[in-house]
């Protein structure tokens, strides 16, 4: 996936998640954020991956975003995959 579409998908997730009161709470919780720093930060890259890290750490996340937006449920991932941070590990 190239990072466009990344983005994409990612602030589709974020603005998806803002309308999920309690998830929402759950994730500005997580990173700390206000609204006001979410709106600020949406249009950066590794924001864009914390949306999706937040989202990765639950399969019924997962399941309930992909489901509502027409989405295939290995599209996170490999949105993920394509932010800053997502590259594969090589320990060798």
């Amino acid at each position: 996936m190239k990072v466009e579409a990344a983005e994409t998908l990612a602030l589709q997730a974020l603005g998806w998640l803002a309308g999920q009161d309690d998830m929402f709470g759950a994730f500005l919780g997580a990173t700390g954020a206000t609204p006001v720093a979410v709106a600020e930060a949406a249009g950066r890259p590794e924001f864009l991956a914390a949306v999706l890290d937040f989202l990765l750490q639950e399969d019924a996340r997962i399941i309930a975003f992909c489901d509502a937006a027409g989405l295939a449920y290995a599209m996170p991932m490999q949105a993920r995959a394509a932010l800053p941070g997502g590259q594969a590990l090589h320990w060798t």
